[in-house]
């Protein structure tokens, strides 16, 4: 028996197959298909824009020697050459993806001077959200280290209690009381109540209050202006009276990088206590040089 043949035709077996695939497709109610998939960016979704920096600086090579010597004055006495220039050149932090974070610590012991350490601390921060910028990721970096620290609030008041105390703020009430008590004392001895308020006055400018230009209030932790795009300072102090530690931090970001400055100081002499102001000074003026580099 003789079989029928039958022609292929392409072009039908294309139209089959298109008829069969709309038949399958999920219709919307305005009659189209959505075939998207979960983390798919549409082609009208607007996508953040990158960070400015997509490397970072060798941390250990950033400081200058002077800047060291300044804040690391054991460095310059230490007599060996060689164990000298180690010191200077610090030690690189082990991190295991150097795009993202690096950092770089040094220290100096000396017998006269105390002990120092300083730490930096780079962190390119990269938002995995296209619709997220490294900025704005970068922000939420800042945030969190910034309640760690827990800042108090601008608009609170303060007393005048030394960074890193426990005080609480008179209330008006106190403030009120002590001036009544001024006036009876000045009516008492005939003489003003400004004298009256100099000789209740605690301490003299030889007393070891914190700085003779600054204020206590002024060296509390805080949110600084004109370093970065965002930057505060915290100043802790720990350990026992006889010995005590104290730690100034200061963090900035500049676009998608967040730079932490941690820089230690502790005295040999029992009772010394470390100068808040001179050490926020340093830290802050390392922070500034830190932010032109970053410029470059």
């Amino acid at each position: 028996m003789q079989r029928k043949s039958y022609a292929y035709v392409p072009g039908v077996a294309v139209l089959l197959a298109a008829l069969l695939a709309g038949c399958s497709g999920t219709t919307d109610d305005d009659g189209g298909t959505d075939d998207s998939k979960p983390g798919d960016v549409s082609p009208s979704a607007s996508i953040a824009k990158p960070g400015k920096y997509r490397t970072l600086p060798e941390p250990c090579g950033q400081p200058e020697q002077s800047m060291l010597d300044t804040m690391l004055p054991g460095i310059a006495k230490i007599a060996d050459e060689d164990q000298r220039d180690r010191a200077y050149e610090g030690v690189a932090t082990t991190t295991f993806d150097t795009g993202r974070r690096v950092g770089c610590r040094w220290k100096d012991d000396t017998a006269a001077g105390g002990s120092h350490r300083l730490t930096l601390d780079f962190e390119r921060v990269v938002s995995y959200d296209s619709a997220v910028s490294d900025d704005s990721s970068a922000e939420q970096v800042f945030a969190t280290e910034a309640e760690k620290a827990d800042l108090p609030d601008p608009g609170t008041a303060t007393d005048t209690a030394e960074p890193g105390d426990a005080g609480s703020s008179p209330s008006p009430s106190d403030s009120e009381s002590s001036k009544s008590q001024k006036s009876s004392k000045s009516a008492q001895s005939g003489t003003s109540p400004e004298s009256t308020e100099e000789s209740d006055s605690s301490g003299t400018p030889d007393s070891g209050s914190v700085s003779d230009s600054a204020s206590p209030t002024d060296l509390r932790p805080r949110l600084l202006d004109g370093l970065g795009d965002q930057a505060f300072v915290n100043d802790v102090q720990t350990g026992s009276t006889a010995s005590p530690t104290r730690t100034v931090t200061v963090v900035f970001r500049t676009s998608n990088v967040v730079v932490t400055i941690a820089y230690e100081a502790q005295p040999t002499a029992p009772g010394d206590v470390p100068d808040s102001k001179e050490m926020q000074d340093r830290a802050q003026e390392l922070a500034q040089k830190l932010v032109g580099k970053f410029g470059e």
